[in-house]
């Protein structure tokens, strides 16, 4: 009964702290790109249900532990975009083209490989610079509303030194309680705490189209995705690539129309489906990731009041939270831009530009660093070294997974998008 049970709770738990985590990150991007609260709820729905029905069909079609989220730094971007001509329908339509182009990713191996080829320091940089402004949110906190921010960041010290996984789960339940001792019952009074879809129809203009769909896609490729895969290489498994980006590229062009910005691979929380704490038996593991994508869909329904509490607290405390999340995230892309020396300077270089929150042309921040950044490499990059060719140095981009997730090399078969219907133990 233990060995039948231990699947499921891992795959609860792997829900539960996939959404903790990162809804506040979510919710602060769908507003910053001009969602109304009604939208962004609808948003957050749209994301757990897409996210709960990939996994649901990767992990009983091919019986391997992969588990589908939501894009977190693909929320944090739009949080660094803010608000784009056009407003709300325009975002929408940078989330279905970014949808298809994940989809092309999967029908076209070649696509999914000219992402990966992104040079490693170049994209930690972009990623970082994405990061950046949220994750100085709880100092911002600290400053602006300390009786509110203490006890949060308190609470994520202390869980982050002694239980790590439930460390921003716990801030997020200090938050709330916080939000409720010093906000009246009344404010709740009107709010819309039922789950509802608000269906808006996509607009497209080209500033959106590179600014935020392209940038978009690129994020949820190389901090996603491809780091997914690779922590399932990395526990013996051989997942197929290409179904993987077919499918979640798929339920985010679905989801797109009801506010949802993107579905992925998980990175972040996928060890704790695909680890040995999910099962001992490697063929066993994929029922914690349905189980994940069930729970996931189901906290979903807890949209409208996880957004009307939102929308409660202080813009700048809920930035917080979501900055805790992305802490070690944060971490690794700076590890990742800096490993490489002949690439300091260009990943500097990308981190700058794309932290600057710039917008020239009507185009964002993210795509002008990772330009700059490839423009530096172009220039300064070392002839002793001999010719490369074009993307490939000073590594594929391997994008980081965040801390609790390994960073293992993908094998040639996933880059390729190989077959493999079961999981293959791990020698470990």
């Amino acid at each position: 009964m233990a060995g039948r049970s231990q699947p499921v709770l891992a795959g609860v738990v792997t829900a539960l702290v996939g959404f903790a985590s990162s809804f506040t990150v979510v919710l602060a991007g769908l507003r910053a790109v001009g969602a109304s609260d009604a939208q962004a709820a609808s948003g957050l729905l749209a994301v757990c249900v897409a996210s709960g029905v990939s996994a649901v069909w990767l992990g009983l079609r091919h019986r391997i532990p992969m588990s589908v989220a939501w894009s977190t730094p693909g929320a944090a971007l739009l949080v660094a975009t803010g608000a784009v001509p056009g407003g709300w329908p325009v975002a929408v339509g940078a989330f279905l083209v970014s949808g298809a182009l994940i989809v092309a990713a999967g029908l076209f191996p070649a696509l999914g490989r000219a992402v990966a080829a992104i040079p490693r320091p170049v994209a930690g940089a972009m990623l970082a610079g994405v990061l950046l402004p949220l994750c100085t949110a709880p100092v911002r906190a600290l400053v602006e509303v300390p009786r509110l921010a203490v006890p949060v960041v308190l609470a994520w010290l202390l869980l982050h030194r002694f239980a790590r996984r439930w460390a921003v789960p716990g801030a997020l339940v200090v938050a709330v309680a916080a939000i409720a001792l010093t906000t009246p019952v009344s404010g709740l009074g009107g709010a819309r705490l039922l789950p509802v879809l608000e269906l808006t129809a996509p607009a497209w203009n080209v500033s959106a189209m590179i600014g935020l769909a392209l940038p978009l896609f690129l994020v949820t490729m190389a901090a996603q995705n491809v780091p997914g895969m690779a922590v399932l290489v990395g526990y013996g498994y051989r997942p197929p690539f290409g179904a993987a980006l077919r499918a979640t590229g798929l339920t985010t062009v679905v989801a797109a129309s009801a506010g949802g910005h993107a579905v992925n691979l998980a990175a972040i929380t996928a060890a704790l489906a695909a680890g040995p704490d999910a099962h001992p038996d490697p063929d066993r593991r994929w029922i914690a990731s349905v189980t994940a994508g069930i729970g996931l869909a189901l906290l979903g329904l807890g949209a409208g009041a996880a957004t009307a509490l939102v929308a409660l607290a202080p813009p700048v405390l809920i930035e917080a939270v979501a900055g805790l999340a992305l802490l070690g995230a944060l971490a690794t892309a700076l590890t990742s831009a800096l490993a490489e020396p002949a690439a300091r300077e260009a990943a500097v270089v990308t981190f700058v530009v794309t932290a600057s929150g710039v917008t020239l042309l009507g185009v964002g921040g993210a795509f002008w660093g990772l330009v700059a950044g490839g423009v530096m490499l172009l220039l300064f990059r070392h002839r002793s070294d001999g010719p490369a060719a074009p993307g490939s140095a000073p590594g594929p981009a391997t994008a980081p997974p965040g801390p609790d997730a390994a960073e293992p090399a993908l094998t040639p078969q996933v880059a390729g998008g190989g077959p493999g219907r079961r999981g293959v133990p791990g020698r470990r």
